[in-house]
């Protein structure tokens, strides 16, 4: 038996050719998969309750993956619904669904997997000693950061997606779920050996990433059999090497070739990449192991509010100061609001043709002849960052410092006004792996109402 699937994207709402998709069902595809989310920009979507892409682009997306999956009647399976999968972004899922079937007709047959643990559940593995820490760096997860946290959610791993697909949806929309495991649930539903169903799902998940060019915004495809995968772009212009694919193999992982999930880690020192056709590569020799079943437990708090100013510097005097006059700056802050307490905000520089990327780690010391300068201030509230960003800019905009030619401002704003209030900033409170014994306890599936009328 032969399997194949089709990644439109890296993320629903990237975006894809409409051309490469039709390529791409031109193969007689077995599913559509698309993974929706990420906590690679942090945790402010999470604990915001926002979603990763915009509401037009995630409809343009499954309005095209919809049409596809309808037309050769074959499944569609999203992951991480909304970018983190709680429940209010799985619900803005599910009503962009809706919307499209209205307006297309269609009555889709439509199941959603709920990825929101609750707080006694998580309090009652604490007891057990089944919550550990992430990493060595995350905290021990305590009964006060759990209060504080603005919901958990979990990564459900293949086998709440396998409990959907046997009841023969047409949607599937999952919560927060380990980014290969809806590709491998589809693989191993049709019987294909789950390591290899999940170092497939590993390499789709990114779109056409392991490819040359790389993006995340156009289609690839998979096809599994009884002993190893092929992978290869829909559009041509794209190719896979061996080079290519084993890089993305090795892609996020804290180690070279052990990738851990929920439940399994795969074993990919094996492996063999082989160029069988331009522009595809076979893979095989992935192994699994399956050691005691985790979950990996994500929620964010509300930690303090942001204000931001971009500004230019252009003057070499000033820039070969920097560091002297934003400590006088931050100094002169302080002073004026010295009725408030200096650990209750941060005042932060970041110089962008300097070293706002690599920071003290920069070796290349040379100054440019201008650079982007941003600076913020983090408060516990809006008013008092607004407030004391204001006077740092204010303080930086007409500091004197040794040898200025000029008084007329030392930064050129390309906006007006010069200073976004951002909002809340959210900190990850619960980033930890809990152990479980059944791996779809917390995920509960339901049937999910369409119609199109």
């Amino acid at each position: 038996m032969v399997t194949t699937l089709i990644s439109p994207c890296g993320i629903l709402g990237y975006g894809f050719p409409a051309a490469s998709l039709e390529k791409a069902l031109e193969q007689s595809p077995d599913a559509i998969v698309v993974d929706a989310g990420s906590t690679d920009a942090g945790p402010h979507k999470l604990g915001a309750g926002t979603a990763i892409v915009s509401r037009m682009a995630a409809k343009k997306d499954l309005s095209l993956l919809m049409a596809g999956a309808r037309r050769l009647q074959i499944p569609l399976v999203i992951g991480s619904a909304g970018g983190s999968g709680a429940r209010k972004h799985t619900l803005w899922t599910l009503d962009i669904i809706k919307e499209i079937a209205r307006e297309t007709g269609w009555n889709p047959r439509l199941m959603v997997i709920w990825a929101d643990i609750p707080n006694e559940a998580i309090l009652s593995a604490m007891e057990e000693g089944r919550v550990t820490p992430m990493s060595p760096n995350v905290p021990e997860l305590t009964a006060e950061s759990l209060a504080a946290t603005n919901g958990v959610v979990a990564q459900m791993g293949a086998e709440p997606v396998l409990k959907a697909l046997e009841q023969k949806p047409d949607i599937i929309v999952c919560g927060r779920a380990y980014d290969p495991a809806p590709f491998a649930a589809v693989g191993i539903f049709r019987g294909h050996d789950p390591a290899l169903c999940y170092h497939l799902g590993k390499i789709l998940e990114c779109g056409t990433l392991c490819a040359e060019p790389g993006t995340a915004k156009d289609v690839m495809l998979g096809r599994l059999d009884d002993t190893g995968f092929e992978v290869w772009p829909a559009d041509p212009v794209r190719q896979c090497t061996p080079v290519s694919v084993a890089a993305h193999t090795f892609y996020e992982k804290d180690h070279p070739y052990i990738l851990k999930g929920p439940g399994i880690e795969l074993d990919l020192s094996r492996c063999r990449f082989t160029q069988t056709a331009p522009g595809r590569v076979r893979v095989e020799g992935s192994q699994i192991r399956y050691p005691a079943y985790t979950i990996k437990l994500e929620g964010a708090r509300l930690a303090a509010y942001r204000t931001f100013v971009l500004a230019g510097i252009r003057d070499p005097l000033l820039i070969s100061r920097l560091d002297e006059v934003e400590a006088a700056v931050k100094e002169s802050v302080r002073s004026y609001y010295s009725d408030i307490d200096p650990e209750s905000y941060q005042i932060n520089f970041y110089h962008y043709g300097l070293d706002a990327v690599m920071g003290e780690l920069e070796p290349d010391r040379t100054l440019p002849h201008e650079i982007g300068l941003m600076f913020e201030v983090i408060a516990d509230s809006q008013e008092k960052a607004d407030a004391i960003c204001a006077s740092t800019r204010s303080c930086y905009l007409h500091y004197g410092y040794p040898g200025r030619k000029s008084t007329a401002g030392n930064l050129a704003f390309p906006f007006a006004p010069s200073d976004v209030s951002f909002g809340a900033v959210y900190a990850f409170s619960v980033y930890h792996l809990m152990t479980v014994d059944d791996p779809t306890e917390f995920f509960p599936a339901e049937w999910v109402e369409v119609s199109a009328e």
